[in-house]
Parts: structure tokens; sequence; C-alpha cells
């Protein structure tokens, strides 16, 4: 099961949509399903469980949501500045060498587990069905990219990745490297820059959510897309990279 090439070039389109559906969860008008976000049902579930006190329940969840966004834009920031913020956001697939530095060298998609784990954060503001809902399809759409690109990245550098492949994990990395290092410097600041917006989640969880107020966060979301779109115009293209 494989992504399209114009799956992959619309990639970042099919996200959003898929995380507005998630939010503004359309079916609930006329199914009624929800009437809290996932936040507070959460809360609510370990406070009835009796494991936490309902404002402790509170706390955790938005602590749980802080520590996935930064895991998430870490593990992102950490990949793309080996692999090249230019080619992270290009609307090509690439495969020019094999990248065995940083985080490639304990698993292959880190790029992709990032936005998965950052997915989980995002439904914490949802209404649980519309979480479920973003979690199920972020996952296939995610399994499409990683199967298209494995393919390609197979069909043209041939022995030397499917090397690669048979040494490290697809998608749960491991405990310790798998392959050497290649030699790979790191860019740092463009990596930030490409992803200004995992960095502006994390900041609108941590600064916004002792509010308690997800409309708040949620606020905090749309700016930091807004100005990632805005930040993408100074990421360098992949050949200025190379």
């Amino acid at each position: 099961m494989k992504a399209s090439a114009l799956e992959f070039r619309l990639r970042y389109l099919i996200h959003i949509v898929i995380y507005c559906l998630g939010f503004a969860t359309p079916w609930n008008y006329w199914l009624h399903l929800d009437t809290v976000r996932t936040w507070q049902w959460l809360a609510a579930w370990l406070s009835r469980t009796k494991w936490l006190s309902f404002s402790a329940a509170t706390i955790s969840v938005l602590v749980a949501g802080i520590a996935l966004a930064l895991l998430a834009a870490l593990l992102r920031t950490w990949a793309a500045a080996y692999l090249g913020s230019g080619v992270v956001k290009d609307s090509s697939m690439h495969g020019d060498l094999v990248v065995a530095a940083g985080p490639y060298r304990y698993l292959r998609n880190p790029l992709y587990l990032g936005t998965f784990i950052h997915t989980l954060a995002l439904s914490l503001l949802m209404l649980p069905s519309g979480a479920i809902f973003s979690i199920v399809m972020i996952a296939l759409v995610q399994w499409r990219l990683i199967g298209g690109e494995e393919a390609f990245l197979s069909a043209k550098l041939g022995d030397a990745y499917n090397a690669y492949r048979e040494k490290v994990p697809r998608i749960l990395p491991a405990l310790h490297a798998r392959v050497a290092a290649s030699a790979v410097a790191p860019r740092w600041g463009a990596a930030v820059l490409g992803e200004l917006y995992m960095w502006g989640v994390v900041i609108s969880f941590a600064a916004l959510g002792w509010r308690y107020n997800s409309l708040l966060i949620i606020q905090g979301v749309v700016i930091s897309l807004g100005l990632s779109l805005v930040a993408r115009a100074f990421i360098p293209s992949p050949q200025a990279e190379a």
C-alpha cells in the first residue's frame, strides 16, 4: 500500500484537511456523539477511575500534551537538520544518497513518526470522535507515504538503500544505532525554521495550556501554521542545501 506521486505532492494539504475535519467534526452536528473535548474527557475518565482528582487529571493531560508536542518537534527538527529542510518541504521525492545520520541511524522514517506523535497532541484539543478520526486517517496517510517513498528510494538507490532498510527499523526506533554515521553535517538553523509550526504548537500548549482553554491553544496552533507558511519562503531549496 503506497502513495502515488500526486499524494506525495499534496501531502501537506491532505494533512491540513484531515486536521480541519478533526477539529470541525461536521458529523457531530447530526450524530451528537460528543459534548466535551478529548482533554476534558480523559481528565474526567481519570477522575472517575479514582486514579487522580479531576484537577490533577486535567493538569496531567496537559503535561502529556506538552510532552507529545515537544517530542514531535524535537524528532522532526533532528531529522530535518540531517535530511535538509528543503528536501523535507519539497513536493518531489529525493533519492540522491542514503542518509544514515542523526535519527536515521535508529529508524528510517523519523519525520513521519514525529508527525504522528504531533497528531496525538493535537487530538487532545479535538472532540473524541474528531480525535479518533484524525489519528486513524493520519496513520493511514503516513503509512501510504512511507510505502511510496521507500519504493522510490529502493528503485533509485538499489542495493545501498536495501541494505540500509534491512538494518534500520521502519517506524519504531531501535535503542542503539544500527548503522555507522554517514558524513552529513546538520543544518540546525534551517531545520528550526522549517519546523516552526511544530515549535509554535509546543509554545501554544506550554504557554496557553495553563488557562485550561482548548480554544485558546487552537488559536495558537492556527497562528503557528500561518507563521510557518511565511517561513517556508526562507527555507533553502534542495539544490542550495546540497
